[in-house]
């Protein structure tokens, strides 16, 4: 059963799409589905065939992947 403290709160998130991640990153679409089945990135939220992602969830995987490179 899920904690209430762990359900993001979707009204102050947005669901991005694939499209919005490559332009935010700069990275190729490829290079994210390869990332996903490494489980090296976020799994979409799937409605029918559309994917999307929790924008906090694509921000918190870049800040993670900058304070690596940082450190």
């Amino acid at each position: 059963m899920n904690n209430l403290n762990t359900i993001p709160d979707l009204m102050n998130d947005k669901l991005v799409d694939m499209v919005f991640i490559t332009e935010f990153t700069g990275l190729t679409d490829k290079w994210f589905y390869k990332l996903m089945s490494e489980g090296q990135f976020p799994k979409p939220i799937k409605m029918g065939r559309s994917s999307r992602w929790l924008e906090s969830e694509v921000k918190s995987w870049l800040m993670v992947r900058i304070t690596e490179s940082r450190s």
